[in-house]
């Protein structure tokens, strides 16, 4: 009778314990499968919950000021409303549905809580000023060592800087990639306040189809693919023929194309992965394809940083006119200026403002930098990088 008794109330436990385990499995199921769709398409009640108008305003407003960068009849007033915009709205752009809003390229220029930095932004400032103040006044004169002038179609600085390049390849990452890795798909953005709360709780952001947290994503994810006009198509990049803007996609897609064959459909995924985790909420998952995606981008950065460097070094080295070697010079020192903005996946940077500022000093005067600088420089890149 004992043994009889034992073996009922072993057989009784067995069964709980697989009852427990099997509704534990099944709520956890149902709380973390990540549904991923095709393409990134998100609905709510049958509308897309998908919005990132305010990142497509900011890469229309850049491309204004990239060609403004290119003409020598603008003042400094008018760059700085393109860039800080007038009075807390953007302003000066000849596309008049850019002016006027809240959006303003320099308010998320190195402005993440994690990499933004006041002095970094300056260094923009600064740049705009060398345009105006030595560019312009020297637009047709012969550039050399310590005057400013023209050499081919490029105008360059009395240290052979070429403006332009140095601003938008510096913006690639203190602007696009910060706001997408140090900023929008990072925590501090999305567990914020009470975006967790109510994205478990589906409550949408006032009137609008989207929670929250699923707008920050989607925000992030402008930042790359806000001027693509159809992102179901080709992993989210533009179609033949279709602009790739100044900016980060336009380097993106290089890469894919170059060096990194993949990658494009590596983090076309994991931005997909991510935002339909946060349907789900799954926020480990969600952090799992916000790590991809922090080491992904941040790869373009490291590539083109070498690009442009071992480009450089190769001219220089040749004994041709140095001058032949600056507007890629250029294009390296801003890439090198965004490395401050890279995300190893564990929110440190692959290099430190404080290393990227003596990069930028040693990149000071083109005219007398040693070509074994810039390969050094070069070299260090490429290690940190392991590409």
């Amino acid at each position: 009778m004992k043994f009889k008794i034992t073996a009922l109330l072993t057989l009784i436990l067995i069964l709980v314990s697989c009852g427990d385990d099997e509704n534990h499995n099944h709520e956890h199921d149902l709380e973390n499968e990540v549904i991923v769709p095709e393409t990134y398409i998100f609905e709510r009640n049958g509308m897309s919950s998908v919005s990132y108008s305010g990142q497509t305003t900011r890469l229309n407003q850049s491309d204004e000021l990239y060609n403004a960068l290119n003409d020598n009849s603008f003042t400094l007033s008018d760059l700085n409303k393109m860039f800080q915009g007038e009075n807390g709205s953007s302003a000066g752009f000849s596309d008049d549905k850019l002016n006027g809003t809240s959006k303003i390229i320099g308010s998320k220029t190195s402005a993440s809580s994690l990499r933004g930095n006041a002095l970094t932004k300056s260094q923009f400032v600064q740049l705009l000023t060398d345009y105006t103040e030595k560019i312009i006044p020297n637009w047709a004169a012969d550039a050399s060592n310590g005057n400013a002038g023209q050499y081919g179609n490029y105008h360059f600085t009395e240290n052979g800087h070429e403006i332009d390049q140095l601003f938008f390849k510096g913006l690639i990452g203190a602007f696009c990639l910060d706001q997408i890795i140090n900023n929008y798909i990072h925590p501090d953005q999305l567990d914020s306040g009470t975006k967790v709360e109510d994205n478990n709780s589906d409550i949408l952001s006032g009137d609008k189809n989207y929670t929250d947290m699923e707008h920050k994503w989607d925000e992030g994810f402008g930042y790359l693919y806000g001027q693509v006009n159809d992102v179901t198509l080709n992993f989210g990049l533009p179609a033949s023929g279709e602009s790739s803007g100044n900016l980060l996609m336009k380097y993106f897609i290089k890469a894919d194309e170059n060096y990194h064959q993949g990658i494009a459909e590596k983090v076309y995924q994991a931005f997909k992965r991510g935002r339909a985790a946060i349907v789900a909420k799954n926020y480990s998952e969600r952090e799992a394809q916000a790590k991809i995606i922090k080491q992904e981008l941040s790869k373009v950065i490291g590539q083109y940083a070498v690009h442009y460097l071992e480009s450089a070094y190769t001219k220089i080295s040749s004994g041709s006119d140095r001058r032949e070697s600056f507007h890629g010079l250029s294009e390296g020192y801003g890439f090198v200026l965004s490395l401050q903005f890279t995300n190893n996946g564990e929110d440190e940077p692959y290099f430190s403002k404080v290393e990227v500022d003596t990069f930028l000093e040693q990149l000071n005067n083109f005219y007398t930098i040693e070509p074994s600088a810039i390969l050094n420089m070069h070299d260090e890149i490429k290690s940190r990088f392991d590409i």
